[in-house]
C-alpha cells in the first residue's frame, strides 16, 4: 500500500536500479504536487504531447519547451500508469519509484538518473511545472524500461516484455551481505549476475521448492530475469525464479577453472584430464585430475551438451566435483560435470 505524499514535498531525485530493461503497465492515474523546487517558466513557443500508453490516452500531458532536445512528461501520472508505486522519501526529500525488483528515485534539479546502482544522465534534469514534477520522455525507456515513441505530437508508451529466460551453469554463489547473487554462464568479468531478491523462487525442475543455501556451484539453471541489466562486467540483473535442471542434487561440489594440461587413459579405460588453474571457492584446487565417468556431464557454459571430442588437451574448462579426492599432488576425484569454455572473440 502506497503512503500518502505530503502536498508541500520539494522535488525528487533518481536512485538504485538497472540499466536496461522492462516492466508491464497497470494503468491509474494520479497526480504529482511538488513545493518549492523551481518551476519551469512558461513558454508561448512550448509544445504540448498527448500521452497513449497501451492504446488508450491518459490524463497528463506533454511539454516541449523551445529548444529542449526532447518533450517532458509528468512523473507520477505516467509511472502509476505504468503500475510503478510512488512514494515520497522524508529523509532524502525525494519520490521513490518501486515496482516490482525495479526501484529507483527522482530528485527535482539533479540530472543524475540511477538504475540499480549504475547513474546515468538524459537530455536535462527533472523539473517543476505548475506544481508538478516532469522528466524527459527518454526516462520511460532508460529507467523503466518501457518502449516509447514520439508521433507528431503525441507520446506513445507500449509496455515490453517483463522477463526473459536465460540457462547456464553456476560458477558463484553470494550468500554474503545485503545483496545475494548467483553468477551463471561464466567467471570473472564473464557471464551474468542474477541479483536475488526477497521474491526470488527457487525450485527443481519437477517444482521441488528450494532456497538460496540449496543452490551449488556447477549445476546448471534456468534464470527468469528482468529484460534489463547495468553495463558493468560481468552485467547484473534482478531474478525471479531459478530453476534447477539437474535431476541430481549433489550435497557439496567443488570447482576449478583452468586449461587442460594433458588428457589421458587408465588401464581401465577411463579418460582422465588435469586442469591447472584457479579454484573457485575457498577449498577448490588450483590444480586437480578429474576421472570422466559415464555419469560425467560435458557442457558448455549455457548448460548445453558438448561432444567428448571437445576435451582435448589446451582446452579451456571448468571442471566441478566432489569433495572425495586422494591426498596426492595433484589431488585426484570424479568429474561431476566439465563446462567447456567457449573462446572469446
Amino acid at each position: 500500500m502506497r503512503p500518502s505524499l505530503k502536498t508541500s514535498a520539494v522535488l525528487l531525485t533518481l536512485s538504485l536500479a538497472l540499466s536496461t530493461g522492462a516492466v508491464s503497465a497497470a494503468p491509474m492515474v494520479t497526480s504529482l504536487n511538488a513545493g518549492t523546487a523551481p518551476q519551469a517558466a512558461s513558454s508561448t513557443a512550448a509544445k504540448t504531447f498527448t500521452i497513449e500508453l497501451n492504446g488508450s490516452a491518459i490524463s497528463g500531458k506533454g511539454f516541449q519547451p523551445s529548444g529542449a532536445k526532447e518533450p517532458l512528461i509528468p512523473l507520477r501520472i505516467v509511472s502509476e500508469a505504468l503500475g510503478f508505486t510512488v512514494t515520497w522519501n522524508t529523509a532524502t526529500k525525494a519520490v521513490d519509484l518501486n515496482k516490482g525488483n525495479i526501484f529507483t528515485t527522482v530528485k527535482s534539479g539533479e540530472n543524475r538518473y540511477t538504475v540499480n546502482k549504475m547513474n546515468t544522465t538524459l537530455s536535462t534534469a527533472p523539473l517543476t511545472k505548475e506544481n508538478k514534477l516532469y522528466v524527459p520522455a527518454s526516462f520511460v525507456s532508460k529507467v523503466l524500461r518501457q518502449t516509447i515513441s514520439v508521433e507528431g505530437q503525441q507520446i506513445v508508451i507500449a509496455p515490453a516484455a517483463e522477463h526473459m529466460k536465460e540457462s547456464g551453469v553456476i560458477t558463484a554463489i553470494n550468500t554474503d551481505g545485503k545483496y545475494p547473487s548467483v553468477q551463471i554462464k561464466g567467471t570473472g568479468t564473464s557471464g551474468i549476475v542474477l541479483n536475488v531478491g526477497e521474491d526470488t523462487l527457487f525450485q527443481m525442475a519437477d517444482g521441488t521448492k528450494l532456497t538460496l543455501a540449496d543452490l551449488q556451484i556447477g549445476m546448471t539453471v534456468e534464470a527468469e530475469h528482468a529484460m534489463f541489466s547495468t553495463r558493468s562486467l560481468p552485467p547484473q540483473t534482478p531474478v525471479y525464479q531459478i530453476t534447477v535442471k539437474d535431476t541430481e542434487k549433489p550435497a557439496m561440489l567443488l570447482g576449478t577453472e583452468g586449461t587442460i594440461e594433458s588428457v589421458t587413459t587408465s588401464e581401465d579405460g577411463t579418460r582422465m584430464i588435469r586442469i591447472k588453474g584457479t579454484g573457485l571457492s575457498e577449498t577448490s584446487q588450483s590444480e586437480i585430475v578429474l576421472r570422466l565417468s559415464a555419469d560425467t556431464a560435458l557442457v558448455k557454459e549455457t548448460g548445453e551438451a558438448v561432444d567428448a571430442a571437445a576435451i582435448v588437451q589446451g582446452a579451456k574448462v571448468i571442471g566441478f566435483y566432489g569433495p572425495m579426492l586422494t591426498k596426492s599432488l595433484p589431488a585426484i576425484g570424479t568429474a561431476w560435470k566439465v563446462v567447456v569454455v567457449t573462446p572469446q572473440p
